[in-house]
């Protein structure tokens, strides 16, 4: 809403014919965190706050990439956080707690993942093992890139691109558009697999403004991600075989819009905390099989759809 009301045009949000809601809460908390959400829409189970692709008793689940991996499908994850953050680490790696970020990347080497885009070099090439991973994904025969400039050559077959050693710079210090541009490069390599593919892209940082409670943080995060949006369903009207599903892990900062000139008068909108909230964040689809996400269900739901309609 508060992207709505900072935006001169509709947003391409607006574009999702089919609209539900999601409830988010954790196995151990009313509130949930990125992990356990995740998780919860990765998964298909609702687990404790801090798992990364693990159950409620520490267990790994099988990820609806993974699984999607195994059906021949090509496979992709684009964040601006770390790509071992919590959201994009829950859809390939099993780890008990989300801090884990080094064990987290080795994860990503358990599988046959196509594409990732993030930041977070240092949790493969830093670490404290001593180990250099993306010297051990360029033997499996990965690309590895420090920025998407390097791509002028065409494509390559399998790419992992560290684009900064820890998270992306914000869109107000100069992340520029390195998200629609990434997630257009990984539907441009993905959907050439016959099989068809499932990408994950998150506006990672639309969270952290609501964390830091700051209007301009996360209006601009939103406006970022809706081009994102744009491109995304812009390429499924064209293909008419691409299901695209938008939602949110959980709500953060309980933001209230009291006005309309939200970024430049202080009195029009507030926060409540600093932190998540347990409300419902809405579920957005559009394509093959978008009617099966209206309604009120919870997050673990968003799996059950997603593995029905991919036959898995």
């Amino acid at each position: 809403q508060a992207g709505m009301i900072a935006s001169d045009e509709n947003l391409q949000i607006e574009r999702f014919p089919v609209v539900g809601l999601s409830k988010t809460s954790a196995s151990d908390n009313l509130i949930t965190d990125s992990a356990a959400g995740a998780t919860a829409m990765a998964c298909g189970i609702k687990t404790y706050n801090g798992a990364i692709g693990v159950n409620a008793k520490g267990k790994a689940c099988k990820t609806i990439l993974e699984m999607s991996e195994e059906a021949g499908m090509s496979t992709g994850l684009v964040a601006t956080s770390t790509i071992t953050h919590a959201t994009p680490a829950s859809f390939i790696s099993h780890v008990d707690q989300r801090s884990k970020y080094e064990e987290i990347a080795l994860g990503f080497l358990e599988t046959d993942i196509d594409l990732f885009i993030g930041g977070g070099k240092d949790h493969f090439d830093n670490r404290r093992d001593g180990r250099v991973l993306t010297e051990e994904f360029k033997n499996k025969g990965y690309s590895v890139i420090d920025s998407l400039s390097e791509l002028e050559k065409g494509l390559p077959k399998k790419l992992i691109g560290l684009l900064n050693p820890k998270s992306m710079p914000s869109v107000i210090d100069g992340r520029g558009d390195m998200l629609p541009a990434s997630s257009q490069l990984a539907i441009d390599l993905l959907s050439a697999n016959e099989k068809g593919f499932f990408l994950m892209v998150e506006g990672s940082q639309i969270d952290w403004g609501g964390h830091d409670n700051n209007i301009e943080y996360v209006v601009t995060e939103m406006l970022d991600f809706d081009s994102v949006i744009g491109a995304v369903l812009d390429f499924a009207s064209k293909d008419q075989n691409t299901l695209v599903i938008l939602t949110a892990d959980h709500e953060t900062g309980g933001l209230t819009v009291k006005g309309e000139n939200i970024l430049t008068d202080s009195t029009d909108f507030a926060f409540s905390t600093g932190g998540h909230t347990p409300v419902m964040v809405p579920v957005f689809a559009y394509g093959p099989g978008a009617h099966q996400f209206t309604g009120v269900y919870e997050n673990t739901e968003i799996f059950t759809k997603m593995k029905m309609l991919l036959g898995l």
